[in-house]
């Protein structure tokens, strides 16, 4: 079967197909043999769930075509039994590793009771539903935190009487933490309730795929849109990455009205809702949500609404980045200077930072777009003329950054203060100021908590609060991470908007870094008061 590639909703009228369909082109699926092997344990896929496996377990060039998977579709739909259907195929017929995440604890645990309903309780047990699955299990393993079915290969010596040297298909079960990855290498990370899926948690989860051992890692993010309360940001980055101009090996499944619709309409019920048709779901339960909902809960939590504002999303909340503000910026320790350039040379920004003794702060000097080369012999000029109180120079983007660091060496500046950041020092670069900035943020926050005559806690990083910001502040509303590399896991900076630059939070990132990690120091401490400009 061959996937349709279309980014605009499919014809209405058939509840089972989604009304939002992205998928990478595949030459073949095992979703037919999934569903085929699921039915014969008990677990018929319905239409919609056959479609989104097609898509799941699409292959191109003998790996899968979808590395990340993304469904949303309201709750009670069957969404958990598409993700046993997924998990037990994988496990029993393709020998992979799984590590399924949930948010809570109890879902985490009652996921593990349902798939060891179909394997039984122990090795060798006789109450087993299923002998022949039962006869796979290697150990069943139930201590709180740490469940897990471990199968043998179904070519395995020891199902014939032999001696085990196998390495068979596996599930482990998990509630989501910021260390709950650790430890961990699977071939397939399922992320169940995404839309509660936090940043730190998706840290710790990324690198377990990062040595697959069958080598064709998959990501599957499914839920429900998330609330005012729910985390969100990165179920809604995986949404933005697939509705946008280069989904790449992003499929994104979505059932959901769109815009303003009369709540009350059933037939909107029944297109966002297959497990109606299907006769899982019944209307009296609806109804009964549609009088105790808010309109917006129901419009949420029913019929998959998703927020206006989900194009956009931002790793840095405006609450949190309000909070580290200063009116008047520190003025004595040691500078920083770096320059960030965007794929295409078309933009840069200059910023600054400032080691001091309770952190660093940062500032944007300026930020140009267009014809940039004219004036990189003016900005080598600039940073010429301060590089001896600055204890260094960081340089980012291919397409300006070896050219500005060749008029530099013209104008004398040595060697050891100017520095074109690796690929890796800026992804540590941008993940080292994130993490800085909500460590700064909660320290604002327990300050406010604080009495008058109490002691404040220092705040790592702050930026300047003014006007002449409004670059940077306009950069950090609309910049988001983007993974650089399929398994690795590390990121950059990213705009979700089509006008938005990256370019300010990147250059600040950058001076950030450079401050926190530059042994170098700047000529005599005379010179140290700092004045960026």
């Amino acid at each position: 079967m061959a996937s349709s590639t279309s980014k605009r909703p499919l014809p209405s009228g058939d509840s089972q197909r989604p009304r939002v369909h992205v998928s990478p082109k595949y030459t073949q699926t095992d979703g037919d043999i999934a569903g085929l092997f699921a039915s014969s344990y008990g677990l018929e896929p319905d239409s919609w769930q056959r479609f989104v496996l097609d898509d799941w377990l699409g292959v191109k060039g003998g790996r899968w075509a979808a590395l990340t998977c993304g469904l949303s579709v309201p709750r009670q739909n069957g969404k958990n039994a598409l993700l046993e259907i997924r998990e037990l195929y994988g496990m029993v017929g393709l020998g992979e590793k799984i590590l399924h995440s949930a948010h809570e604890v109890k879902t985490a645990q009652k996921h593990f009771r349902r798939l060891k309903h179909f394997f039984g309780n122990s090795v060798n047990d006789p109450g087993a539903k299923y002998p022949e699955l039962n006869a796979l299990v290697k150990q069943v393993r139930a201590v709180n935190g740490q469940e897990a079915i471990l199968l043998h290969a179904t070519s395995c010596a020891s199902l014939t009487g032999g001696i085990c040297r196998c390495d068979g298909g596996s599930v482990e079960v998990i509630a989501r933490t910021k260390n709950s990855g650790r430890g961990f290498t699977v071939d397939v990370l399922v992320m169940d309730e995404a839309q509660e899926l936090a940043e730190d948690a998706l840290e710790a989860l990324m690198p377990t795929t990062s040595a697959a051992p069958l080598g064709n890692p998959q990501w599957i993010f499914a839920g429900t849109p998330p609330g005012p309360s729910a985390a969100g940001e990165v179920f809604t980055r995986v949404r933005n990455e697939a509705l946008s101009d280069s989904p790449g090996s992003v499929n994104w499944n979505e059932w959901s009205v769109e815009g303003s619709v009369d709540l009350d309409d059933r037939a909107h019920w029944r297109m966002t809702n297959p497990a109606l048709d299907a006769g899982r779901l019944q209307p009296l339960v609806i109804e009964g949500e549609r009088a105790r909902f808010s309109d917006g809960g129901f419009a949420r939590e029913r019929l998959g609404l998703w927020p206006l504002e989900s194009g956009l999303s931002r790793a840095i909340s405006e609450l949190e980045w309000s909070s580290i503000g200063v009116e008047l910026a520190p003025t004595d320790g040691f500078r920083t200077y770096a320059v960030a350039f965007n794929l295409d040379g078309t933009r840069l920004a200059l910023a600054g930072g400032l080691k001091h003794a309770d952190g660093v702060h940062v500032e944007l000097i300026d930020a140009a777009e267009g014809d940039i080369t004219s004036g990189l012999g003016a900005l080598a000029d600039w940073l010429a003329a301060r590089w001896r109180n600055a204890a260094q120079i960081v340089l980012s983007g291919s397409a300006g950054a070896p050219v500005l660091a060749l008029l530099l060496k013209e104008r004398k500046v040595p060697d050891a203060v100017v520095k074109i950041a690796s690929t890796g020092e800026y992804t540590t670069a941008c993940s080292v100021t994130l993490d800085a900035v909500r460590a700064s943020a909660k320290a604002a926050r327990a300050n406010e908590a604080l009495d008058d005559d109490a002691d404040l806690l220092p705040l790592p990083f702050t930026h300047l609060e003014h006007e002449g910001q409004s670059q940077l502040d306009d950069s950090v509303s609309v910049a988001d991470r983007k993974l650089r590399g399929k398994t690795t896991g590390v990121w950059g900076w990213e705009a979700t908007t089509p006008d938005g630059d990256e370019t300010p939070i990147e250059a600040v990132s950058l001076a950030y870094w450079a401050a926190q990690t530059t042994k170098r120091k700047p000529y005599g401490e005379k010179e140290r008061r700092a004045v960026f400009l």
